[in-house]
């Protein structure tokens, strides 16, 4: 099955039962956008966060009118169509209308500025870009110059003069699905890289990597009818939205939080009756600060249902994992790895009821395959560090128009990662750093996420960061950038003091107390500590020992 076919057998059998829900705590009700021919379901206390909810049965009608408002422009199969929307309720039908249509999705990052815009949607032969009213600024910046677009649509109240009302046009389309016939095989999306080595790449994948991710998600996470997925995370990114993809597959209800605060993620929770919910570092890292500092009580939420917290995107702090067990100790935990180029998440899974082996990403996810290699290809021993490669349905067709690139990391159907791995004895997969993120110091590879993971064991240390920062004799030295709880303080020397624990090697040269930037997945943003602290110049540090 598509999956447009899943989204179809949804509609059918359960098609009125809660699909979709978007809950905004900060979202004035004035801005609210609405479809005509579609009742809201409100709160009704007026003081309660804006919320608005469909069923399967709209979901799938809504998908419908955007594929045959499509074609009624003249849009033709294969012809990419962008997202540049928050998180809302019009998201995901948007994104399967376009399927349905026989289109690619190109979903764009939220935190494009104008140029980035530009050159995604130029990269991509992008030829309709759906916008919502955030990105209105960034898009009048541009808009004379986007020669590539036929059209563009406004999702939302008042937009501006060179883009149509979306869902004014939705209203006068057929519900009826139409008549375009998908193969598995078919282009289905485009997904763009974190951007961490210069501008985006664009990840082209077909239908059966979209479903695939369906079946993996569903299998390692076992969602049923009776599962309430709550998804933070944008949904332009693979992440959340193939988490999302459990729900779909068991056609059980999901529920879009804009909004990471503790209490309006516990909130929604015990609201909504949530069992599954995705968190990033930071912020499960949020939530058991407001708990330890008493800003959030749990006794004042209804939690008993929540079964499962899964946390991805980024390297997973075992300390992190240990606390919150403590915290909450009935829930299952799990870690997942995956790339954009291998459909987001599920390649790698730690799996329901390993936590001895927290710290790990896990093993092959269902129906992958992965091992370690060194640079020669050859699979090394357990212990021993190498690049992580996995193969399977999910991984990409190639880099859009960059066959330079695909060649790069496509080798026999393997998806060379990027990333420095090694294997236990039992088979569990540790991720050891990002390749360009290794710092060589006297000829010495120090690996970032190892040191990180260590310094975050300090009670002090909100979120911390490892660079390599230039040397004249060493070549580089490991730099820790120290983020550090608020109200809070700490010095130096009880940094340095904590980090005599690690081998001397491994302990960093340098502190800097700083902010440490994450993109909207968590990941840390290396490449703006790299220009903030190393551009040039070069660091004469004091080396001891």
């Amino acid at each position: 099955m598509l999956l447009t076919d899943y989204l179809e057998r949804n509609a059918r059998l359960w098609g009125m039962e809660s699909a979709l829900v978007e809950i905004n705590p900060s979202e004035e009700r004035d801005r609210a956008v609405t479809w005509r021919e579609f009742s809201l379901i409100e709160n009704a206390n007026p003081d309660a966060p804006y919320r608005r909810e469909i069923t399967w049965k709209d979901f799938d009608r809504r998908a419908n009118r955007f594929a045959n408002l499509l074609l009624s422009r003249g849009i033709a199969r294969g012809t990419k169509v962008a997202i540049l929307m928050m998180n809302c309720i019009e998201w995901l039908p948007i994104y399967f209308g376009i399927l349905k249509a026989g289109c690619i999705a190109v979903p764009m990052n939220f935190r494009y500025s104008s140029d980035e815009i530009k050159y995604c949607l130029e990269l991509a032969d992008v030829e309709l870009l759906v916008f919502g009213p955030e990105f209105i600024s960034r898009i009048d910046v541009i808009q004379s110059e986007l020669t590539g677009l036929r059209f563009m649509f406004f999702v939302g109240k008042n937009g501006p003069a060179y883009a149509e009302d979306c869902l004014r046009l939705t209203t006068f389309c057929s519900s009826t699905p139409p008549p375009v016939a998908l193969d598995e095989k078919d282009h289905a999306a485009i997904y763009f890289s974190s951007g961490t080595t210069g501008f985006p790449k664009a990840i082209l994948h077909n239908h059966r990597a979209l479903a695939y991710s369906c079946e993996v998600e569903q299998a390692h996470h076992l969602q049923s009818r009776s599962d309430v997925f709550l998804c933070i995370p944008p949904l332009y990114h693979t992440g959340a939205k193939m988490h999302w993809f459990g729900s779909l597959l068991s056609g059980s209800k999901a529920v879009l939080l804009r909004g990471v605060k503790p209490e309006w993620i516990l909130r929604a929770v015990s609201d909504e009756k949530c069992t599954i919910v995705w968190l990033l570092v930071p912020w499960a890292q949020d939530m058991l600060d407001a708990i330890d500092a008493g800003r959030v009580k749990l006794e004042d939420y209804s939690l008993e249902q929540w079964r499962l917290m899964h946390i991805g995107a980024q390297p997973v702090p075992p300390s992190l994992i240990n606390r919150w067990l403590r915290v909450f100790p009935n829930h299952d935990y799990d870690t997942n790895y995956g790339l954009s180029e291998s459909i987001g998440p599920g390649c790698v899974h730690l799996g329901l009821g390993n936590v001895h082996k927290v710290g790990a990403i896990g093993k092959p996810g269902y129906k992958w395959e992965a091992k370690i290699v060194s640079p020669s290809g050859e699979e090394v021993a357990p212990g021993e560090v190498g690049e992580l490669i996995v193969r399977g349905d999910g991984v990409m067709l190639c880099y859009y128009k960059n066959e330079e690139a695909t060649n790069e990391v496509l080798k026999d159907g393997w998806l060379f990662t990027g990333d420095m791995a090694r294997i236990d004895e039992d088979g569990f997969i540790f991720l050891v750093d990002r390749k360009k993120d290794v710092v060589i110091s006297g000829g010495e590879n120090l690996y970032p996420v190892q040191i990180e993971d260590f310094m975050r064991g300090f009670d002090k240390i909100k979120d911390v960061a490892v660079i390599g920062l230039p040397h004249p004799r060493l070549g580089e030295i490991a730099a820790a950038i120290v983020e550090i709880k608020e109200g809070m303080t700490c010095t130096e020397e009880e940094i340095n003091a904590f980090c005599e624990g690690m081998p001397r090697y491994k302990r960093p040269k340098k502190v800097i107390f700083d902010k440490i930037p994450r993109n909207p997945t968590g990941k840390i943003e290396k490449p703006v500590l790299r220009e903030k602290y190393c551009q040039g110049r070069l660091v004469e540090a004091q080396i001891t020992g």
